[in-house]
């Protein structure tokens, strides 16, 4: 009870204490955060003038976009593809708010009358759109499934989207406009023309090797250029790579391990206590299992033709009879044996029509697929006894039922294509049929209704069943790579990077100029952790750091650090050097001409006076030199018989005379060119005007801070 009470009165001593341990902890890790809005920083993926993008709305249509795009689109791809959508989106949505454009209800029941006009889901007898077809679509996504709703709130957006961008592009559009002064401008850019007679002494007549170019001036001519040097922030690296391939012990042992399989051997069965046969590839009768049981790749029942065999064997393979064999043989990364299984006589190509149902979770099905597998079914069923009564409405059918856009304009029709082109159900269809032939197959797609309209020029095609085996590297192998990269590192340590490479005979391979928003490198692939820990603010010039690659490992030093900014001289010297080293030669050459007319210079530079005739404002390019803006503007301010000064060109100086002006002939209305001119202004609204409200958008990017890449 005491101590009760000591702790009673001290109630407000131990408050503070208490408060003051929570605000030293809140403030360390304020401090280890960086700063009071860090939470919020982390939260933002980028801000477009002034409007955050958040992480978690982003990260959500990523997700929805990697599902779409499928496996083959790396996670950077599809970072990068979001954001440049997101970015635009919230650059012309700036755009919709200063102009207070939107699109309202009944707007966006009129573009998605038009958007789904021809699906069939929304028609009604007559063939006509239906709303309450679509709003009880809505409702039962809704009700049913929610994401399949909210796919469809997302399709909705992209339409009021793309139909608000079409309308201020047309806005634009319409206020750009090409007077008739505008007209004869152009006009007479395109038709005032003169001939020259002008001496050109090349930049090429002076050896380089006579005109230094000092790193002071490289220095003062990006100082000149700001704009043309701004560079992001940048890191050099080198590396090192160590592969996991086989070797040719490795190869060898893969080969005999094929052979092992051709004969017949006799095994002791430890269960059955006796001796037993196990049949090789030879004798076996059941192809499809032995290939199943005993290769990396399963058997393909396919019949294929000699064009489509590997190239190096396909002589080979072709003329074996039914149950020879051949091999092994090297191919596409494998050793293989192939034994021909089957021979026959098939059709060279087919032409077909068809008519797709989908159904839900079919490949490819759109938002609008509401039919189950069973449901498309019975309507393919259903039309196939239609079309065997009446194959004239095959085409209607197409029109009204069919999914497959790549052919619904085409009547259904895929004309002459070559064996093996579809998927296997289709394929075995059409080309084990007989022309007239009709019915239903089902592949991923959903159901197809196929009617053969011809076959051509049967030929030779063989079956093959095929062991394979992969060419991949022995455990011994890949523990003797391990232990070659951990003592390259370790070498690296006791003497330098280069040494230690040179000493091993590895080869370094340098990267320079990668970005902090980069994925690939060279010779290696997508490889997003070497170019973030390359950007990490710890890294240190010299550092060097152990990465697992697919099959490998890569060492890497970090080379250099580069601040965003102006590009440094050393960066900018093979670029900037021709530049200024021709104008050093530009002032040299006028240095020592003197000469004020044609021949005089001509004679004085053993060059000869040349001639260009028919020269306009429009395409600035000279006969025998090359595009020479200056110089034609130059011959452009000049009277006829009046001699130039030098002029110092792109591809060296110039003296010229003008011989002959000829004006363009005059007009008596402009408004054809005029209009022309509008029409070019109009052609490059939708190329270049997003681009522009880009450049002149504020976009902070934290995609790099916030470790989304």
């Amino acid at each position: 009870m005491a101590v009760l009470n000591k702790i009673r009165q001290r109630s407000l001593f131990l408050i503070v204490i208490i408060a003051l341990a929570l605000f030293s902890f809140v403030l360390a890790d304020l401090f280890k955060s960086g700063s009071s809005f860090s939470a919020k920083s982390q939260n933002i993926v980028a801000t477009v003038n002034g409007k955050d993008i958040t992480r978690e709305d982003f990260m959500q249509k990523v997700e929805a976009m990697q599902r779409q795009a499928g496996p083959n689109a790396t996670s950077t791809q599809v970072i990068n593809q979001v954001f440049e959508q997101e970015v635009r989106q919230a650059i012309m949505e700036n755009q919709f708010e200063k102009l207070g454009i939107s699109i309202e209800k009944d707007q966006m029941r009129d573009l998605l009358r038009t958007a789904l006009a021809t699906s069939p889901e929304f028609l009604n007898a007559a063939g006509l759109f239906d709303e309450n077809k679509l709003n009880e679509y809505i409702a039962n996504l809704k009700e049913t499934s929610a994401e399949g709703y909210q796919g469809w709130v997302n399709y909705e957006k992209s339409i009021a989207t793309n139909a608000l961008q079409q309308n201020y592009f047309n806005m634009v559009k319409a206020g750009l406009t090409a007077t008739l002064k505008e007209g004869e401008l152009e006009h007479k850019l395109e038709g005032n023309k003169v001939d020259i007679q002008f001496v050109q002494i090349p930049y090429s007549s002076i050896d380089d090797a006579k005109v230094k170019v000092e790193k002071s001036d490289i220095s003062n001519y990006i100082e000149k250029h700001k704009k043309q040097f701004e560079v992001e922030a940048s890191r050099d690296i080198k590396f090192v790579q160590f592969n996991e391939v086989a070797s040719a012990a490795d190869e060898k042992a893969i080969i005999e391990s094929l052979k092992g399989l051709l004969k017949d051997k006799v095994e002791y069965n430890d269960v059955s206590k006796a001796s037993e046969t196990i049949v090789g590839f030879l004798n076996t009768t059941n192809n499809e299992n032995f290939v199943n049981a005993n290769s990396d790749i399963k058997f393909d029942k396919r019949f294929v033709f000699k064009s489509t065999l590997p190239a190096s064997v396909a002589d080979s393979l072709y003329k074996l009879n039914e149950g020879q064999i051949y091999g092994p043989y090297k191919d596409n990364g494998y050793y293989k044996v192939s034994k021909v299984v089957a021979v026959k006589q098939v059709a060279d190509s087919a032409k077909v029509r068809h008519i797709l149902i989908p159904f839900l979770g079919s490949q490819g099905a759109t938002p609008e697929v509401t039919q189950t597998e069973a449901e498309a079914k019975k309507t393919a069923d259903s039309l196939l006894g239609i079309l065997k009564a009446d194959k004239t409405r095959f085409s209607e059918f197409v029109t009204e039922y069919s999914s497959d856009q790549g052919s619904v304009n085409n009547e259904g029709r895929y004309d002459w294509h070559p064996y093996n082109s579809m998927v296997t159900e289709f394929n075995d269809f059409e080309f084990n049929g007989n022309v007239g032939d009709l019915g239903v197959v089902k592949t991923v797609f959903g159901f197809h209704i196929i009617e053969i309209e011809g076959l051509k020029e049967k030929k030779k095609a063989i079956q093959l069943a095929t062991v394979a085996r992969k060419i991949e590297p022995s455990e011994a192998t890949v523990d003797k790579i391990f232990r070659d990269a951990s003592n390259f590192e370790i070498a690296i340590g006791k003497s330098n990077f280069e040494a230690a490479a040179k000493a091993k005979k590895y080869e370094v391979r340098p990267v320079n100029s990668l970005k902090i928003l980069d994925e690939n490198i060279p010779g290696v692939g997508s490889q997003r952790p070497i170019v973030r820990w390359a950007f990490e603010d710890d890294a240190k010039v010299g550092d060097v750091k152990r990465f697992n690659i697919p099959n490998g490992y890569v060492i890497a030093q970090l080379v250099a650090k580069h601040k965003e900014g102006l590009m440094s001289v050393e960066d900018a010297s093979a670029t900037v050097t021709p530049i200024v080293r021709n104008e050093k030669k530009a002032e040299m050459i006028r240095n020592k001409v003197s000469a004020k007319t044609l021949d005089a210079v001509a004679k004085s530079q053993n060059v000869t006076v040349q001639t260009a005739t028919g020269i306009n404002m429009k395409n600035p390019t000279i006969t025998g030199a090359g595009r020479e803006p200056l110089v034609v503007g130059s011959a452009f301010g000049l009277k006829q018989g009046q001699t130039s000064k030098l002029i110092d060109g792109v591809y060296g100086v110039y003296m010229i005379k003008v011989t002959k002006i000829e004006n363009a002939v005059k007009l008596d209305s402009y408004q054809a060119v005029a209009n022309r001119v509008e029409q070019q202004k109009l052609n490059v609204v939708s190329s270049k005007l997003y681009n522009a409200l880009k450049e002149a958008s504020e976009i902070e990017d934290n995609r790099a801070k916030n470790q989304i890449q």
